[in-house]
């Protein structure tokens, strides 16, 4: 109970410093994610995540600077296996029990010269602190799905402190069309959840003209410090990535203990896809994203999975 109250008041904290200094331009948003999203037979792994978020303009610093994008979110990630396989105790799953509960705070800056970076600091919980058990059992009932008797054997509770960085750079900028663009997107993750590094390229096509990254919704700068009207997007975007894993606590267990139940050793490389729709229209930003991602740990039985992305979110001037 009292690691639970410390990590309140620390993200009270991380909100009160967020707030302080706003624009008053603000973007809410939700972020649902759900294998059920690409196939009602599909249900594996990274089984639900659900997020809100909370955007506002900070004072740019910087003359290179186009626009900064403060942001704080809240969200939970639940991981299950595929199948259980009830007839054999050692082989029982092929991939844990996890659930993840968070708070974060981050911004990102958008240069003059097209190029976007990212970075945030992140407390949660991994394990029963996440309340996932609960919130899967609860959602499985009130639709008539089948809830999961096997959440004893999840992930223990570990704490989470995390921080992240996104950095990317428009690619062959001779092409001057209004309909595609290409960036060069790297990422890096370190903390006690998940550490690993990810790079990859990114394209839009658009079926309306393309919005400039530092005003489009694709990295999150709808926002705009006057009161002109937005312009409008529909665009389709793919994102290709190779991805090198160093630690993931949702599948290894604690940096700090080995009292999980059930754990794997991870698989370090692998390759990551994703593709989808992007729509704006005055304040309403509205977007679909197909995301693949490959094996991610050692074992037999385990395989690469995906999953659906929804995300909605309005501007208030």
């Amino acid at each position: 109970m009292q690691s639970k109250t410390v990590l309140f008041i620390n993200l009270l904290l991380l909100f009160s410093v967020a707030v302080s200094g706003q624009n008053s331009s603000v973007e809410i948003g939700i972020v649902t994610d759900n294998d059920l999203y690409t196939s009602s037979k599909n249900d594996q792994y990274y089984t639900n995540g659900l997020e809100v978020f909370y955007r506002y303009l900070s004072k740019k610093n910087k003359p290179q600077l186009l626009k900064k994008i403060n942001e704080i979110r809240a969200g939970q990630y639940m991981y299950s296996p595929r199948f259980i396989y009830k007839n054999s105790k050692e082989e029982m799953f092929d991939r844990p029990f996890a659930g993840y509960l968070f708070g974060e705070f981050g911004n990102t800056n958008f240069y003059t010269n097209q190029a976007v970076f990212k970075k945030y600091i992140q407390l949660g919980y991994v394990g029963p602190n996440s309340f996932a058990a609960e919130v899967q059992s609860g959602t499985h009932r009130l639709f008539h799905y089948t809830a999961f008797e096997e959440w004893d054997y999840q992930i223990k509770n570990t704490l989470g402190v995390q921080i992240y960085a996104l950095f990317a750079k428009p690619l062959f900028s001779g092409i001057k069309s209004r309909r595609i663009d290409f960036q060069w997107q790297s990422e890096a993750k370190l903390g006690t959840i998940f550490t690993s590094l990810s790079t990859g390229f990114v394209s839009r096509i658009g079926i309306k003209k393309l919005v400039s990254l530092s005003d489009s919704n694709f990295y999150g700068a709808s926002l705009k410090a006057d009161a002109s009207p937005l312009e409008s997007e529909f665009y389709f975007y793919m994102a290709p990535s190779f991805n090198y894993q160093i630690y993931d606590a949702t599948i290894q267990g604690s940096l700090f203990n080995d009292n999980s139940p059930v754990t794997f050793d991870i698989r370090p490389f692998r390759f990551n896809g994703e593709a989808g729709l992007r729509y704006r229209k005055n304040n309403l930003n509205l977007s679909y994203a197909f995301v693949y991602r490959g094996k991610e740990l050692n074992y037999y039985r385990n395989i690469g999975y995906f999953y659906g992305s929804i995300a909605i979110s309005y501007i208030f001037k």
